[in-house]
This record gives C-alpha cells, structure tokens and sequence, in this order.
C-alpha cells in the first residue's frame, strides 16, 4: 500500500490519474490506423525534410552570434578575445518543439541575447542583416505587436523571431530557460517573449508518456483545423491551448494508447464544468517578480473568462481569454461530434476518416457576413491581413452582443479572389449568424459594423499603419449568394454527407467498419469505469438550422463607414429560421445569465440604442486583450443603433457605462470574503469528480 501511494507522487499533474490500466490490443490496433488515416494529411514530415528544418536553424543561430559579435564591437571597448564569449542562442518553442509541426509549418524561435544587447538593435541592425541574407524573403517587422516580432521566410521555411534580453553578460550553450530568476530585472516585453519556450518545456515536463502525447496531439490539432476551430486570434483555440489539453488528458490517463487518448480527450472537455480552469500544475501562490498572473482571487475581470486554459510556466497567464460565447458554443458542439465519432470507431461502426472530415460551414447557416480586405501593394497586403484578423474578434463580440443575434460563428480560413476582377491582394472572411427567435421585426447590423470598421480604422492610424491602397468592406449576404464569393467545391462540400445520412448509410461509404478488425477485438467494446461515464452528458449543445431555398435572394449590400441604416443593409427577422431555445445553461458562467436578462426585451420593440465612440471604446474593453480595444466577453453593449425614423436616445456617460459593468452579476456576488476565495477556484472539484468510484474498479491506487 505504501510502495503504491508513493509511486503514484511520481505521477504529474494536480491530481492523480484515474486510470493506470496499460493499453489492450484493441487500442494499439487503432492507435496504429489512426497514425495511418492522418499521414495523408501531410501531419508527419519526411527525414529529408526535417533535415533541412535543422539546416535552416544552424544558419540562424549563426547569424545570431555573428550580430551579437558585431553589436558587442560597436558598443564597448571589449578585446576581441573576449566577444567570443557573450554568446546569443536561437531556442525554439511552438509545434516544433513539442516535436508535433507539419509539412510546411512554420517554427517559432527566439532570440536570446545578453545585457548589452537592445530590441531596438534587433529591429534595426539584425533587421538590416536579414536584408542581406539571400535566403531571407518576405521579410517584415511588427514591432509594435504585443509580442514584438519578425517574420520571414528563410531558404522555404517560415519563421517567427521573437527577441529576449537576459540580465546576464553572457548566454551559456546549456541555458534552461525554464528557470525563474532568468526574468529577475526584465522588461514585461522580454517576459513575454520567453513566456513561449518556457511553456513549451513546461508542457514537455509535466507529461508522463511524451511518445503519445505527441500522436494525440497531432490528432486533435489536425482535427481542429478541420473543423474550423483552430485559430487564437478569432477566439478558439490556439496550438499551446489544444496542447495543454492534451497533455491534462495526458496526466489522467498516463498509460493509454492514442486511440483511447483521443476518446478521452473529447469525453473530458465535453463534459468540463467551464468555467472551471484547466491546469496542469499548481497555481503560484507567490508572486514575488509582480508579474501580472492569472489569479481570479485577486483580479476580477479573471473571473469572467468563459473557458479559461491556464499556462503552467510563471508568470501564469490565461491562454484562451479570447474565447467567447459562440466560440465556446462552437467548440462544445464539436467536442460532442468528437466524442460520437470515437466512440463509433470503438464500437467498430466507423474509421478515423470521419473524424477529419471537414465542417460544413457553408451549409450551416442562412445569413453570413461577409468581411473583405484588399490593397493594391502585396507588402501592404501582408500587413493589412495581418492586422484585420487580430481585430475581427471584435466584429463577432459587437454581433454576439446584439440582442437579436444567437451565435455568430467565424470560419477561422480566410479565402482569396474568385475571379481576377477582385484584385490579387485580397481576401473575405465569413461569419455565420444564427438569430434569436423574434417574430416580425427588421434586425439593423450597420452600428455593430460600422462601430468595427472605425475601431479597426482609428487603431490602424494611430500605429501608422494605414495607407491609401488599403481597404475594408464589410456585407450581408445569403446562402444562395455565396456562389458570387465562394468556390463551388466549398459550398458543395458537405451536401453528399447530409444526403447519406438521410438514406440510413454512412458518410464515409459502405458500413464503414475497418476491414482488418477481427471479431474478438470487435467483441472487447470500449470499457469506462465509473468515473468515465459519469462524464458523459445527455443533453446536447445545437443550433437548429432549416434551409430557406423558398426564400428570394437580394444582392449582397456593403456596410461602410458611414453609411446611413437602410433596408438592404438588414437582416429581415422574417427570413431568419426559429433557433431553439439555447440549451448552454448547465455551463454558463454568470456572463451567460447577465446577458440573458439584459436580451429579454418587448418582441414588438427591439432595443436599438445608440453609443458613442468613446463608450464602445470603453464596452471593447479588457486588461486581459493584446490591445485597448479588446474584447471582454463580460461586457454587453446596451442595443442596437436606432432607426432614421426612430427618436434618437443619447448615449449613455463612461461613468455610467463603467457602473453597469460593475453591476454584472459576479460570481463572488453575496458570498463572503473567506467563502468567495474558496469558491473562486476549487480548482480540484472536478478532478475529484473524475476519481469518484475509481477505486472500486482498481483504476487508482488507493490515496
């Protein structure tokens, strides 16, 4: 017993695992098909290939030496003998990492340098060596990004470089990064820059079986992809999110094969009590470097954030603050779809085939927005993309905070011209709208849009980076006009699918069970103890979506800046499908209530108010967003814009804005100031949840 309970310490993670069971032949025959489905998808590189990745990085790390050297001549009186020994090293993070990168991926580097060396020499002086290079194309700088970077495309590899000084003299060959007093008299810049490798060596550290960590991870990585929910930047989640999920999986499970990884993994997050956070270490209690941490206890705007995946290196931050309400709808529903699929693959009714498949996201909605930007120049195309998708977030915050609108999902791929009409430089993103169920009323959308295009358009000058060739627009359009912006292969993508399912057969042809599959491992099922099935949830999170070919179609209207509300530029309620009542009730944060009431409004008279641009500056809000403008899923913009025909209502003053905010209902609401610290974070109720029962079916040993 003694011998038990200490071997399980070894074990990662904030709790034990539930489940030490080793992996049954089953599992191993369909860990190797899934390792077979996805090498079409180009998941798993060639040694030539990733020889060259190791080429292109030896080359850099040169160069880095080679301009700290120089720098070191330029700014002291140091014998030439001794610049030898200042050093400077390319470390690497990311998906390259975690050893989990793809063909044609890029690789996130950082540069690390010693004390004498400045960022400002870096986005000058390397900045100019990388010019030199031949190898270096597309080369560019953002300085002023909230983790300063510089992108470039060195010998066909892609690479981000960011920048790190340390307080040191010089940069040991065998520096671990991971080590805390290496931030000791750092800037809040450097902190963040090294937030990456040190996250990454974390997330390497803390897991038991690092071999099926990998193969899972780039099985959910690539599913998220497809299905559209892989991007940080548009509120889902980022490579380091989906990573840190893996690995908590991982934790749980530290025996099991990647097929049952997978079915884990879905089972899990499906299931997660969010608001709940998800760590795979203990929280700092100390903070003694005054870095800001995530720590709902002390900060309150932490405690609003609806899905919150907590980084395990300090300073701990909250890698998915972006994630709002729709895009954690979005994600739900896939993880059910996950969860029904893998466990047809156990019960021998599907093949990993249907896993990927991709989303049908054309298929899915009536009423899109259809967001276009365009430049004349392909060097301010670069930047002008760049820029647009950090801040399209914003547009679904302002559409998610219309009281009329349900869901507004963004499919994360952007997609360039149809025809050559449309310009080489431009691209359209696609937001899908699902409408809250009112009768007879006309939903206006032009303040939630013009409100973005001149954020996006006052940000852009104040950084300087706005010029004359480029553009934004911004339409309404539907389904049956997406043939004017959208390939028909995508909008087709999907109709054989439903077609299938209609007829009682299944989506991937034939039965779809592995022929290679014999009947004694069809006959061992997919066992769960109890802690498992516990996990599995009855309801179900969808958005009832009908077709509308009876409807006439109208011409896709632009929205711009400063135009006037009009009809065309609306969305009629009358052709908007009656969405079922949302069934999100068992995860909602007290974001989700508030938002409930404040919608709750006359059907015979939807709320349009108007704000001014210093209220909506103030509504966008968030201390934990890259910007001043981010968006805050706890703050809900009082209405809609009002009618040319309506009275108009003066907006409301920041100070009072400012109080209705406060007034949100807070989870710390009525509960006293003891109590609420526990209450804030019981960040072991729901592992203690996973463990119930286990020790009767002799998964755990016994605590």
């Amino acid at each position: 017993m003694a011998e038990d309970n200490t071997d399980q310490k070894h074990y990662p993670g904030i709790t034990s695992p539930i489940s030490l069971d080793k992996p049954k032949p089953l599992d191993l025959k369909l860990s190797a098909k899934l390792e077979e489905s996805m090498r079409p998808y180009g998941v798993f590189e060639s040694d030539e290939q990733l020889a060259h990745r190791m080429d292109v990085l030896h080359k850099i790390n040169n160069i880095v030496r080679e301009w700290i050297k120089e720098v070191s001549r330029q700014k002291s009186n140091i014998p030439e003998s001794k610049i030898d020994t200042f050093g400077g090293k390319v470390c690497t993070f990311g998906s390259y990492r975690l050893g989990v990168h793809t063909k044609g991926g890029d690789i996130d580097t950082l540069c690390v340098a010693p004390r004498h060396v400045d960022r400002s020499d870096f986005f000058s002086s390397f900045y100019e060596l990388l010019k030199q290079q031949d190898e270096v194309k597309d080369l560019r700088a953002v300085e002023e990004a909230y983790v300063p970077v510089i992108k470039m495309v060195f010998d066909g590899i892609e690479l981000d470089m960011l920048f790190a000084r340390l307080a040191l003299p010089q940069i040991p060959e065998d520096i671990d990064l991971r080590d805390e007093a290496l931030l000791k008299n750092l800037s809040e810049k450097c902190v963040r820059s090294l937030n990456g490798c040190r996250v990454t060596d974390e997330i390497l550290h803390l897991v038991p079986n690092k071999e099926s960590f990998r193969m899972t991870l780039r099985a959910v990585k690539l599913w998220a992809k497809k299905r559209g929910i892989y991007s940080n930047a548009l509120g889902f989640l980022g490579g380091v999110s989906w990573a840190m999920l893996v690995a908590r999986v991982c934790q749980l499970y530290p025996h099991a094969a990647p097929a049952t990884l997978l079915h884990k993994f879905f089972m899990v997050f499906y299931k997660w009590d969010w608001p709940q956070p998800i760590l795979l270490k203990p929280l700092h209690t100390d903070n003694r470097l005054n870095f800001p941490v995530w720590d709902p206890r002390v900060n309150p705007s932490d405690r609003f954030h609806l899905m919150p995946i907590i980084t395990p290196a300090y300073p701990q931050q909250n890698s998915t603050f972006n994630v709002s309400l729709s895009t954690r709808t979005i994600m739900m529903e896939e993880f059910k779809r996950g969860l029904d699929v893998v466990t047809k693959i156990y019960e021998v009714k599907d093949d990993w085939g249907k896993l990927f498949e991709p989303n049908n996201f054309f298929l899915k909605y009536k009423h899109y927005i259809v967001l276009i930007v365009s430049a004349e120049e392909e060097t301010s195309y670069l930047e002008w993309h760049g820029y647009v998708e950090s801040k399209i977030r914003l547009l679904v915050g302002n559409l998610e905070r219309n009281p009329f609108i349900k869901i507004a999902h963004v499919m994360p791929a952007s997609l360039g011209p149809l025809t050559e009409s449309e310009g080489q430089y431009m691209c359209k993103w696609f937001i899908g709208l699902t409408f809250n169920e009112v009768k007879n009323q006309n939903i206006d959308l032009t303040y939630d849009i013009q409100t973005f295009t001149s954020t996006v358009h006052r940000q852009a000058v104040h950084i300087k980076l706005m010029k004359d060739d480029m553009k934004i627009e911004i339409k309404h359009v539907k389904r049956k006009q997406l043939v004017q912006y959208v390939p028909n292969d995508l909008l087709q993508r999907g109709k054989s699918t439903d077609v299938k399912k209609k007829d009682g057969r299944s989506s991937i042809g034939g039965s779809g069970k592995p022929n290679d599959l014999s009947q004694g491992d069809q006959s061992q099922g997919l066992t769960h103890s109890k802690s498992d099935t516990e996990l599995l949830r009855t309801d179900a999170i969808s958005v009832d979506i009908q077709d509308d070919s009876s409807r006439d179609s109208r011409s896709g209207t632009p929205i711009q800046e400063g135009q006037s509300p009009s009809k065309d530029s609306s969305c009629t309620n009358g052709e908007v499908e009656h969405a079922s009542q949302p069934t999100d009730t068992i995860m909602q944060s007290p974001v989700c209530v508030s938002k409930k009431k404040s919608s709750g409004q006359e059907e015979d008279s939807p709320v349009k108010l108007s704000c001014s641009e210093e209220d909506s500056q103030n509504v966008l809000g968030s201390p934990m967003h890259v910007d001043s403008f981010g968006q805050s899923p706890s703050r809900k913009r009082e209405g809609s814009p009002v009618r040319p025909d309506s009275p108009v209502k003066r907006s409301k003053s920041i100070e009072e804005s400012q109080g209705n905010q406060n007034a949100v209902e807070s989870p710390m609401d009525g509960v006293k100031e003891g109590e609420g610290r526990d209450r804030t974070i019981e960040l072991l109720s729901n592992q203690e949840n996973l463990k119930r029962d286990a020790n009767e079916l002799n998964l755990t040993n016994p605590a």
